[in-house]
């Protein structure tokens, strides 16, 4: 009896349903697709995921994947991939909503020729260099984390303190729903402000089609 019980416990996973082997086939496939989607090999993406399960998920919720392994790379090649692959994605976000705004002018010109269109369909991103130990950094980022703006956050000479970053989050009060959904992002500045010309911060930065170019706060 022992035996035979034995080799049931053996031969059961050569007996899986067909129910079961499609779900496994499922989702390996709906794995590689993701991983597709973001020029990634299925090995980058599990290393993603796992990413997501350890401190960079709560750092930076909602981070996009190239971005995580970016900021997370071991190697200057690999961090040179991942922002190669996110510089391409970036443009092809942009041209494609770019594409829909002109669409969306001709027709409101079409419907509407006496009137101003309200708003934009694509708010343009903007980009906040801040640094810790600036009230006026904070006093505008609040303005802007307000007036609901999608807005990505640097904060200079972070040295790459998550802690450091996650403090002067906190301190502004930053709805953590707007960074799950990628609406406002935190990074560190990691030399992108002296490589701007530097000056006074806060810097305030509007994104117009591939280039970013300085604006007035509001």
């Amino acid at each position: 009896m022992r035996r035979y019980l034995l080799l049931c416990l053996l031969l059961l996973p050569l007996f899986a349903s067909p129910q079961q082997t499609r779900i496994e086939e499922q989702t390996i496939t709906h794995t590689q697709a993701q991983a597709q989607q973001w020029g990634l090999t299925d090995s980058e993406w599990q290393h993603y995921q796992q990413l997501r399960q350890g401190e960079r998920g709560i750092w930076s919720p909602g981070l996009d994947p190239l971005t995580t392994l970016g900021v997370e790379a071991n190697s200057d090649a690999e961090r040179q991939r991942y922002a190669e692959l996110l510089a391409r994605k970036e443009h092809q976000r942009v041209e494609k909503e770019l594409a829909f705004q002109r669409a969306y002018d001709q027709e409101w010109k079409r419907l509407y020729p006496t009137l101003t269109p309200i708003r934009s369909v694509v708010q343009p991103r903007l980009a906040l260099f801040v640094s810790e130990k600036c009230p006026a950094c904070e006093t505008l980022a609040q303005k802007l984390i307000n007036d609901d703006r999608p807005l990505d956050i640097w904060l200079v000479n972070s040295r790459n303190d998550d802690a450091s970053l996650q403090r002067w989050a906190q301190r502004q009060h930053i709805d953590m729903r707007k960074v799950e959904r990628g609406q406002i992002t935190l990074n560190h500045d990691n030399g992108r402000w002296q490589r701007l010309g530097g000056g006074k911060l806060p810097l305030l930065l509007e994104q117009q089609g591939e280039q970013w170019r300085p604006v007035s706060a509001p």
